[in-house]
């Protein structure tokens, strides 16, 4: 009886716990990959709409810029007005840091609210790999 007990105990575990635990860490994770800041207002918007589809099983969206796109970020008004609602909204948006590299931009002269990876693209693919759904536009 005792055994018996045991095992109900270790299978309610195992497929009770153990699967609620699986299913609360399913979340809907977005990454966009964009050589155009000029696409921060749509793709803030498409995070608010998939917020709002996705409800609780919202997670995380990263944006990540790349390219000459990032010259346009330097004294911009309006992008740095994008990136204070894309905070609100917890929406990270990243530099690619051998972009600036390439065109010789110090992080330092970027809005404070643009982070800065190393290597956008490498970091595009490691989120790939944790299962964020991705888009390159």
């Amino acid at each position: 009886m005792k055994n018996l007990m045991l095992i109900f105990c270790s299978l309610f575990f195992f497929f009770g716990i153990g699967n609620s635990t699986i299913n609360a860490q399913t979340k809907n994770n977005y990454v966009v990959l964009s050589k155009n800041i000029q696409q921060l207002q749509p793709i803030l918007q498409t995070a608010t709409a998939l917020q709002e589809e996705d409800g609780n099983k919202f997670g995380e969206f990263h944006v990540i810029f790349c390219g000459k796109t990032l010259q346009e970020t330097q004294d911009n008004p309006e992008f740095t007005a994008l990136l204070k609602t894309a905070h609100k909204q917890a929406v990270k948006v990243f530099a690619c840091g051998i972009s600036l590299k390439k065109l010789n931009l110090n992080e330092k002269d970027l809005p404070t609210e643009l982070k800065v990876t190393e290597n956008g693209i490498l970091y595009g693919f490691q989120l790939a790999k944790k299962g964020f759904l991705t888009l390159s536009i």
